[in-house]
């Protein structure tokens, strides 16, 4: 039973194998007495109760629940019914009698919880040594710190106790435990997953945030769990899409040289050199972004406003048990007390200038890539500098609920002394879908195992946990395809793409004259035509709708056949367009056709191609 693989696809096959759910609930058991670290879990599930949960499962229907008799854990700042919530700390700890609104969908899909998990008292750090029960020890490396707040839920993860867990995040706490333990940790748009039932930190901040092994996973627990909740007032309508193939051209913000910061760590610097050399070689184009007010805003986080709003989350609690608190937990949040409403609204008028700075830049490439952490630290370095080490540790992870930015820290390689490399892929709000696709392919590059279990990936894919709907597919050919000119407009109108196909070879394609910026024109010709290069977007029917409405002559939609027999609408041109239009079939496409032109313009000027 200890070779079962828990990643959710491996274990649906194995239950529809054979597998019982007994053995599963054995196996997490007997993964949990080999850790032997009584650090990861503040309470147990019992056996008995774990089974109790999975007879009320029925037979196995991974159709109708689509993560059923999959283990999960959960930090202990969210309510598990029947089970205490301590936010790690014992004088705090309630015994709620219902769950969290995100632990209902998912036991509602089948999951089932295995316990609660330690973290930094109050999700207040980014270490995972600020507990009263023993620190959790980092997967990878028992020396370093495991990461915080969201300390056990990344160890169960990375050692193949369950399958996901859900973890929280205000600054970085769903993607720093990741990185330093080999997994993935997805922070969605913030107010995506309903937060009722968690014990707030930074209310206007929170998000729950989801561990696992991969992106697969990680993608269809958090498209099961979205859901706008009227309980909670600052949920939102946040629109998820299936996990689809990435666009094929991609530009990815990534900080500056001058800006970067590793604290001295070459071994760290030079991995992140080489995850974005993995980037560029997947189709990205790298532009860097000063990094300054990134920075400038992260700082915003333990100043005024927000060191106000955690003390005001526990304000009742902190006052009549001020000593139950752990020493760092209790500087910190005390430290609300020497600050006025003034501050507090210097603070809410700061993070707007840099928002609205950040606005454009955020809007000027598709995402952002960062180091998830600029540096490992061990466990007797955070000890004896408890605040200094924990700043750093969020040098790249402060800024981004600020900034309502979406993320998903990725394993990307192995460093040259053998620890984790990760990195942060970040994009603006609702983006997840985007975020999620690039770091799947990024993962995969890396050739790595998971977490620290040994498991090489699988060829399997994960519940596809989300509804197309009314998705209609669009065909586009030239100013509009992935990295050109109008391609921003089928963004902005919600489009997501969706896979590089050809046309039947039944066309023919020319560059239409006096067009700005210049586009082409495909034609239905039949006999003697060719195969031509395109990409396959699919938008909202209304959405489409307007989207067709604006498309000027003499370009139109029609019904364009592919080459592996399907169709689907897509950009035309009338034939009375083709005036002094030039045939450019023979390229294959619109891509290849401006990549040869752009190159011998460069030849004619004297500038070098690259």
């Amino acid at each position: 039973m200890s070779d079962i693989r828990f990643d959710i696809a491996s274990l649906h096959e194995a239950y529809q194998s054979g597998l019982s759910i007994a053995e599963v609930i054995d196996t997490v058991l007997a993964r949990i007495a080999a850790a032997a670290d009584p650090g990861i879990f503040i309470h147990l599930a019992t056996r008995a109760e774990m089974l109790a949960d999975a007879e009320a499962l029925g037979s196995f229907d991974p159709v109708a629940k689509p993560l059923w008799g999959i283990p999960f854990a959960v930090k202990d700042n969210l309510d598990v019914a029947g089970m205490p919530t301590t936010a790690a700390c014992a004088e705090y700890a309630y015994t709620p009698d219902k769950d969290a609104t995100v632990v209902a969908k998912l036991k509602a899909a089948g999951a089932f919880v295995v316990g609660k998990t330690n973290l930094d008292q109050f999700a207040t750090g980014l270490v995972g040594v600020r507990t009263p029960w023993p620190i959790p020890r980092n997967a990878i490396d028992p020396e370093l710190v495991p990461g915080g707040s969201s300390s056990g839920s990344a160890v169960a993860t990375a050692r193949g106790i369950v399958s996901f867990a859900l973890g929280t995040d205000t600054a970085g706490s769903g993607r720093i435990p990741a990185g330093l333990n080999n997994i993935v940790g997805l922070k969605p748009t913030v107010g995506a997953l309903s937060t009722t039932g968690v014990v707030p930190a930074c209310r206007t901040l929170d998000c729950v945030s989801v561990f696992a092994l991969t992106i697969d996973d990680a993608y269809a627990v958090f498209s099961l769990a979205v859901a706008h909740d009227a309980v909670d007032p600052y949920s939102r309508v946040v629109a998820v899409q299936p996990l689809a193939a990435r666009p094929p051209v991609l530009t990815i913000g990534i900080p500056a040289k001058a800006d970067l910061k590793f604290f001295g760590d070459a071994s760290m610097q030079a991995s992140f050199e080489s995850s974005l050399a993995a980037l560029e070689t997947l189709g990205a184009r790298l532009i860097e972004i000063p990094f300054g007010d990134f920075y400038a805003t992260a700082d915003l986080l333990y100043e005024g406003a927000w060191v106000a709003e955690r003390y005001a989350a526990i304000r009742d609690f902190f006052e009549a048990n001020e000593a139950a608190l752990h020493p760092v937990t209790r500087r910190i949040i005390g430290g609300a007390r020497n600050l006025s409403a003034a501050d507090a609204f210097r603070g809410f008028y700061a993070l707007q200038a840099y928002k609205a700075r950040l606005a454009p830049v955020i809007a000027s490439v598709d995402l952002f890539c960062v180091p998830t952490a600029p540096t490992h630290y061990s466990v007797d370095a955070v000890l004896a500098d408890p605040i200094v080490t924990n700043s750093r540790l969020g040098t790249y992870t402060n800024f981004v609920n600020l900034l309502d930015m979406c993320g998903i820290a990725v394993p990307a390689g192995t460093r040259d002394d053998g620890l984790p490399m990760s990195v942060t892929l970040l994009a603006a709000a609702g983006r997840d879908g985007l975020v999620a696709a690039v770091a799947r392919d990024l993962h995969a590059a890396s050739g790595l195992t998971l977490g620290a279990t040994g498991w090489r990936p699988s060829g399997a894919q994960a519940v596809d946990a989300s509804a197309e709907d009314g998705m209609i597919e669009l065909v586009v050919v030239g100013a509009h395809l992935s990295g050109m000119p109008l391609n921003g407009q089928l963004k902005e109108a919600g489009a997501r793409f969706c896979r590089s196909a050809r046309t039947a070879a039944s066309y023919k394609l020319y560059e239409l004259a006096g067009q700005t910026p210049p586009k082409p024109g495909l034609v239905r010709v039949g006999h003697g035509g060719t195969a031509i290069e395109i990409e396959v977007w699919r938008l909202g029917a209304d959405a489409f709708g307007r989207f067709v409405a604006a498309i000027p002559p003499p370009l139109g939609i029609g019904t364009i056949e592919l080459d592996d027999g399907t169709s689907a609408k897509g950009f035309l041109a009338e034939t009375a367009g083709l005036a002094a239009a030039t045939d450019i079939s023979a390229y294959g496409g619109w891509r290849s056709y401006i990549a040869r032109t752009n190159g011998i313009r460069r030849r004619l000027e004297g500038v070098p191609s690259n």
